[in-house]
């Protein structure tokens, strides 16, 4: 077991050991190396920690050896001794991770101050405040890091001793109050705790390690990694270093900083100061920092610019080094102690989406980084903020619950149960959010007045997000933290069974899933200059098409907007989501006869052949896949008897006939009952005429078309043969009618079961192209409905029985090896035959870098998701991963 030392423009570490040494400890060698003035200090490695914890959290045999190693050469460096009363050392001891986690672990400072080091520092550095308040606060640290008492404790102390001096505020304790509180303190911690700080500076060291170390499992460490996805077992290291003091009379100050204004992007130094103050004064928000530069200036406040300009310049040139040497925006901890500039910290600095799209084009455009290294620097999840409206950075909302992001954008409004008062309040002026367990096609007239819809059941491809969608509407679906009861106007949170009724002001993020309660500030859409930048950069290094879902012209058209390459996939059931249209399907499903079902098929023909025309003059020539209809008979059953009547009327059959039908008909496993192509052989009018109404509108917009059409859900080479030569025959027939050349298609079909993969080679004999429907093959591989997995999943996900929900990120280990064998299997049989995925999971990067790994020729994805897509294929590109053609 060794350490790292670092300090006098020498590291034994370096700025890329970010495992090892954790993001402090990598920056503070990376500067050290660079000549920057950092005070000198060690650095424990990550698997310290780990050996902490495996060895049932005591230090690991040989390391205080190699601590005793990095103590003499800090004492060596700074010309002071741990514990020498006339020039001590004082250390801090802090951790840091390899992955960032801003305040959720431990730090203490003036390590190694003991009553004697108290009046040595006094003298030595000539304000004896300085060294009685460096002791307080050394104290106050130690007893709730190391020695794990509850803070409120010595708060209590502290707050007692001011009152009893009349103050408002504990830091202008007179001296000899100051004086005073050491021995208050170690009275009130055997009092309620029976510990007491230790003297001997060595066992402060020990302890102070132990401490940052357990600071990896607090509760609030650990809920913060579940909810970033970090590994548990990363471990944090710890690095100990010299103190400089901020807090040393005039000529002192503390402060963060950023190499460029983290919020616009803008290139100038960012930040805040406090004088006379020492690191934790400026992140605790007990006191209000100044700003650093003039640009940020506030009436009244100083600025270091204007109070210190020579620490101003060099901190400025600190800034414009490091940036320059690491590559990145740099977000930088500093200490000015009576003059002297010394850096705590560098790391790569968070910052707004728009900051984050800005500098990566900026820094490429300027050399410091190429353009491939600026396309990896920006989130694909976080463009949604650019390019839709999103609740405020700054805003801090109550978080309620959270749920599925079915449909982008940010709206507040009051929540409505009801969807006729829906409709009634919308009309009045009053902004409204629909809540309803799942929405269907009679909930239509509601949603269209709602701004917003949330759902407590339902998936991505829900009704629920299919027609927000469509509609524009910002919505979040399969909220299983919620409870609605629809009758009774009211939703009830799971947890602390808070209950909300009618009128509640509710905020939805369409972008993260979150319910917000109350009226939260949001942000419009804005993307930067820079945003059209990158995407070119991005849609030149992709190898991956980016193809959009679109149900209709609208929603085609926001697509190809966003820079969709075409349409990948109409689901044409979708276009029966009114309940004009359902009820058209109900007497196709119901008729008795062929004569009646051809009937209603005949009035189903102009609508289609309007949809379409209207999709094909959108698409202005990109492709468009077209599926047939793939309805769960399920979906479009009535369910009241009310409903029934109205049918039996408009069928001229008795209504107990068909009530009796509709029960026969009603299916076990709707998912896995009447439908995809089994619909389509067993009703052959329905996808006859969806055939024809789709060449009759391409022979009436005219000009060139890409047509796909898609089958879906084939499990057998048979199916395929048979409705392939269906379509074919009604292309032609259509060609035949009109007296114009055959419109030019492609015929092929959604995999989406199993069977379908391991048989891909007899189906693609019959097949121009697979298409995936990771939606599908994922329920099918694991046995899960969609909108019944939000009743156990989160406990799947809490409990890391999954390590991700499958149907936002593609399983890799099941559902990738099927995709994987289909494509193998496929393009054996039809050498060049096109695939592509489509699903919730398509814009996930993980999901477009495997895409991309299987060598797909392109993912089909919601509309509002295009630009997340293309950047995160152009990074799958960047990365190397696998070889995609």
């Amino acid at each position: 077991m060794r350490v790292y030392t670092f300090g006098n423009g020498t590291a034994e570490g370096s700025a890329d050991m970010i495992d090892v040494l954790g993001g402090k400890g990598a920056g503070l060698a990376g500067m050290s190396r660079l000549g920057v003035p950092v005070p000198p200090g060690f650095t424990l490695p990550t698997d310290a920690c780990r050996a902490f914890y495996a060895g049932g959290e005591t230090l690991p045999d040989g390391l205080w050896e190699a601590v005793e190693r990095g103590l003499a050469f800090v004492e060596q460096a700074r010309d002071r001794r741990l514990g020498d009363p006339a020039r001590p050392l004082l250390v801090s001891v802090r951790s840091g991770a390899a992955v960032s986690m801003p305040g959720m672990m431990d730090t203490i400072l003036n390590v190694g101050l003991t009553p004697a080091a108290v009046e040595g520092l006094a003298a030595e550095s000539g304000d004896r405040r300085f060294a009685l308040d460096s002791h307080r606060r050394f104290l106050e640290m130690f007893a709730e890091v190391a020695l794990g008492v509850d803070a409120t404790v010595l708060q209590d102390v502290r707050e007692a001793v001011r009152d009893a001096a009349g103050l408002g505020d504990a830091h202008r304790l007179p001296d000899s109050m100051l004086a005073r509180l050491p021995d208050a303190y170690r009275a009130a911690l055997l009092r309620h705790a029976a510990v007491e700080v230790p003297v001997d500076p060595r066992a402060q060291v020990e302890a102070a390690l132990i401490g940052v170390f357990r600071s990896w499992n607090t509760r609030r460490a650990l809920r913060f990694r579940r909810q970033n996805g970090i590994p548990d077992d990363l471990g944090t290291a710890v690095t100990v270093q010299a103190m400089v003091f901020g807090n040393l009379g005039a000529g002192s100050a503390t402060g963060v900083a950023f190499t460029r204004d983290p919020n616009s992007g803008a290139r100038r130094l960012f930040g805040e100061y406090l004088p006379e103050a020492q690191g934790e004064d400026v992140v605790s928000g007990a006191f209000t920092p100044y700003p650093l530069s003039r640009a940020d200036a506030r009436p009244g406040a100083p600025t270091l610019e204007d109070s210190d300009a020579t620490a101003y310049a060099e901190l400025t040139r600190i800034a414009d080094l490091l940036e320059r040497a690491l590559g990145d925006v740099q977000d930088l901890e500093f200490t000015i102690e009576r003059g002297t500039v010394w850096m705590l910290q560098t790391r790569a600095a968070k910052r707004s989406a728009r900051a984050e799209v800005r500098t990566a084009v900026e820094m490429a455009d300027e050399g410091t980084i190429d353009r491939d290294t600026a396309l990896l620097r920006v989130d694909p999840e976080r463009l949604t903020r650019l390019i839709h409206p999103s609740v405020d950075l700054h805003a801090r909302p109550r978080v309620l619950a959270r749920g599925l992001p079915a449909s982008p954008g940010a709206v507040s409004g009051i929540a409505v149960f009801d969807p006729e008062e829906a409709v009634r309040r919308s009309a009045a002026g009053e902004r409204v959010i629909l809540v309803r367990v799942e929405t269907s096609a009679e909930d239509m007239e509601g949603i269209r007045a709602a701004v917003g819809v949330l759902t407590s059941r339902g998936g991505m491809t829900s009704h629920a997000a299919l027609v927000a969608r469509g509609l524009g509407r910002c919505c979040v679906t399969g909220c299983a933290d919620i409870v609605v009861n629809e009758r009774k106007g009211q939703m009830t949170l799971r947890k602390g069974s808070a209950v909300l009724e009618t009128g509640t002001w509710l905020t939805l993020d369409g972008g993260t899933g979150e319910v917000m309660l109350g009226e939260v500030a949001t942000s419009p859409a804005d993307p930067p200059a820079a945003f059209a930048t990158l995407m070119g950069w991005a849609d030149a290094r992709r190898c991956l098409e980016v193809r959009a879902n679109a149900d209709n012209a609208a929603e085609a058209g926001r697509a190809l907007e966003l820079g969709a390459d075409g349409i990948g996939l109409c689901r044409t059931e979708h276009m029966f989501l009114d309940y004009d249209r359902v009820s058209l399907v109900r007497e196709m499903v119901f008729a008795d006869s062929v004569a009646t079902r051809r009937a209603v098929v005949e009035r189903i023909l102009p609508l289609q052949r309007k949809d379409f025309a209207a999709l094909l003059e959108r698409a202005g020539g990109k492709v468009i896949a077209v599926r047939l209809l793939d309805l769960p008979l399920h979906d479009v059953m009535p369910s009241q008897r009310e409903e029934l009547s109205d049918l039996a009327a408009q069928l001229s059959m008795p209504v107990d006939v068909l009530v009796n039908r509709a029960r026969v008909m009603r299916a076990t496993n709707p998912v896995m009952g009447h439908r995809g192509c089994r619909l389509g052989l067993t009703f052959p009018e329905v996808y006859e005429i969806q055939v024809r109404a789709l060449f009759e509108a391409a022979l009436d917009v005219g000009g060139a078309h890409q047509i796909e059409v898609v089958v879906p859900l084939v499990t057998c080479a048979e199916e395929m043969h048979r409705l392939r030569r269906r379509i074919t025959h009604m292309a032609a027939r259509v060609a035949d009618e009109r007296g114009a050349p055959p419109v030019p298609f492609t015929v092929g079909t959604m995999i989406e079961s199993p069977r379908a993969c391991l048989v891909a080679d007899r189906i693609a004999e019959a097949a121009d192209f697979f298409l995936f429907g990771a939606n599908d093959l994922t329920s099918a591989t694991f046995c899960i409905h969609r909108d019944d997995a939000g009743r156990y999943l989160p406990f799947y996900l809490e409990n890391e029985v999954l390590a991700y929900d499958p149907f936002v990120r593609l399983d890799r280990e099941g559902v990738g090896q099927l995709v994987r064998t289909a494509i193998e299997r496929g393009r054996a049989a039809r050498p060049g035959l096109a695939c592509g995925l489509s699903g919730a999971q398509t814009a996930d990067p993980d999901t477009i870098a495997f895409c991309h790994e299987v060598g797909l020729d392109y993912v089909s994805c919601a509309a509002h998701r295009v630009p997340i897509a293309r950047l995160a294929a152009a990074q799958a590109a960047v990365r190397g991963e696998g070889s995609s053609p």
